[in-house]
């Protein structure tokens, strides 16, 4: 109960802490939005082009509006020692791991999730694909955030390179993206692409704690 009660009160820290820092997440969505645009200015108003590329858009602008958050993943526990302290209080590293991975996941992903609808609408994907949409990016986002984790943790080793992490995020990224977006284009293999996502999201989740908990610990020995 005392361990599950530690779990309660990480989270309603990370919250206040999210809370605090709501200006990071609307920059994320204002980034998003304002790609967006972008976009949608420089191919023209041609409706049919739009739509048909705009699956595309939004993944590619999701993939990197939630890269924008990862320098932030680890580095201010690690600083602030908030790190060493949840290791201390009974929480293994590959715990740890799994917590910030949650974290990161609500209170960075699911804001994107939520805008959907109007990015949808800005693009003109039809409303038939919004639930495609919709699934593939919960699952997807969430193998973003394991990743996210992994390549996180590794910045921490490696303080003078931050770009590092978010080119390990890009390119292990591309499977998720093939299939997230096959997801919504070939309705009638739904299943299949939805269950490969679902494996790619299983290994990922199984590798986060391992690889992300060892890396948080040679940083804090190295520290």
């Amino acid at each position: 109960m005392l361990f599950f009660n530690k779990i309660i009160y990480f989270y309603y820290r990370e919250y206040k802490l999210n809370l605090s820092g709501f200006q990071d997440i609307l920059t994320n969505i204002i980034f998003f939005f304002l790609s967006i645009f972008i976009f949608i200015f420089s191919i023209g108003p041609d409706k049919e082009t739009i739509s048909n590329i705009g699956l595309g858009i939004v993944w590619t602008l999701l993939l990197l509006s939630s890269t924008l958050s990862l320098r932030k993943f680890y580095q201010d526990d690690f600083e602030s020692g908030n790190l060493l302290i949840l290791h201390l209080n009974g929480f293994s590293f590959g715990f740890i791991a799994i917590l910030k991975t949650l974290s990161h996941f609500f209170f960075v992903q699911v804001p994107f999730l939520i805008s959907l609808p109007i990015a949808s609408i800005l693009l003109n994907i039809a409303s038939d694909k919004l639930i495609y949409l919709f699934s593939s990016f919960a699952i997807g986002s969430l193998i973003l955030s394991c990743l996210g984790s992994i390549s996180s943790s590794m910045n921490l080793m490696n303080q003078k390179n931050f770009l590092l992490g978010s080119v390990i995020v890009m390119m292990l990224s591309i499977p998720v993206i093939i299939f997230s977006v096959g997801v919504i284009n070939f309705e009638e293999n739904f299943n299949s692409l939805i269950n490969i996502l679902f494996g790619i999201l299983l290994i990922v989740f199984a590798i986060n704690p391992w690889a992300g908990g060892l890396c948080l610990k040679l940083s804090l020995e190295n520290s």
